[in-house]
């Protein structure tokens, strides 16, 4: 009988369970994240150029039909108010629609395992989904920024970057946590779409993006200051403007919560593996 080796016989598996990776798996979460990027980045007319172009319209058809007579909001011209507004809102959109089809399209065409069976911890999985949808999010604010600057009549040169950094960023996470969950419940197209049309929708149009919640009614201006969309679209504004329709210190503080609090819910989802490994 061959005798075995002095070298294989110091190889020994680790127990089940014992994790062999015991500090961050950088390299696992790059690859990861260069994956989620050039999944969006491979069709980026549809997810970059086109968000861009779309919000541009936006920008192009407010301004003259409601900026033309020089009408002024919180003290600026309207185009001035209104394009910081839809920045912040393209951002919003497309991280939510980045991080919501991830999963979801996994868990349709049941290739969802190739997100589970990598050796990557649930940290590490959730922080390359989100830092995907921040990152198309972030190019898609960049290029409209870029378009606006050469836009006549609209002013949008960053007055405090912090503010603009702060809730730009932290904006984004919010809505890419929002998309995590999303692919996490959802078991179709169908069910995110719903959830984009009847939630993300409405609250990203109520949070002033158009108008100054300062011209609501008492009982309006309440329910905005509900809204988380609300501080993020104000917190980011005041970037460019210097003018908020609320106290910025308190948007931020309200934002980081709400997304420590989402980030804790998804991590504790995706941990338990509801709707992923059933």
């Amino acid at each position: 009988m061959q005798e075995q080796s002095p070298l294989r016989a110091k190889i020994t598996l680790p127990e089940p369970g014992v994790p062999v990776i015991r500090n961050v798996n950088w390299g696992g979460l790059r690859t990861l994240y260069i994956k989620e990027v050039r999944r969006f980045f491979k069709v980026q007319l549809q997810t970059i150029w086109a968000p861009a172009v779309t919000t541009l319209l936006f920008l192009v058809i407010f301004s003259v039909a409601m900026g033309g007579a020089g009408r002024t909001v919180l003290g600026v011209p309207f185009p001035d108010f209104v394009a910081p507004g839809l920045i912040a809102m393209a951002m919003l959109n497309n991280a939510f629609a980045n991080s919501s089809f991830a999963l979801l399209v996994g868990k349709i065409q049941g290739t969802v395992v190739d997100y589970l069976m990598p050796p990557l911890s649930t940290g590490e999985l959730l922080a390359a989904l989100v830092g995907g949808a921040v990152t198309r999010a972030f190019l898609v604010g960049i290029v409209l920024w870029g378009a606006m600057l050469l836009y006549p009549g609209v002013h949008v040169m960053p007055r405090h970057p912090g503010a603009v950094l702060w809730f730009g960023l932290f904006g984004s996470v919010f809505l890419a946590l929002a998309g995590v969950l999303t692919s996490i419940w959802a078991e179709k197209f169908d069910h995110a779409a719903a959830i984009t049309n009847f939630v993300i929708g409405p609250l990203t149009l109520l949070s002033g993006t158009f108008y100054s919640v300062e011209a609501l009614t008492p009982l309006f201006r309440q329910i905005s200051h509900l809204n988380p969309f609300f501080y993020i679209i104000s917190g980011f504004r005041y970037g460019f403007l210097e003018r908020a329709d609320s106290p910025v210190l308190i948007g931020g503080a309200v934002i980081l919560a709400v997304d420590i609090a989402m980030a804790v819910g998804a991590y504790a989802l995706l941990r338990s593996g509801w709707k992923l490994k059933n």
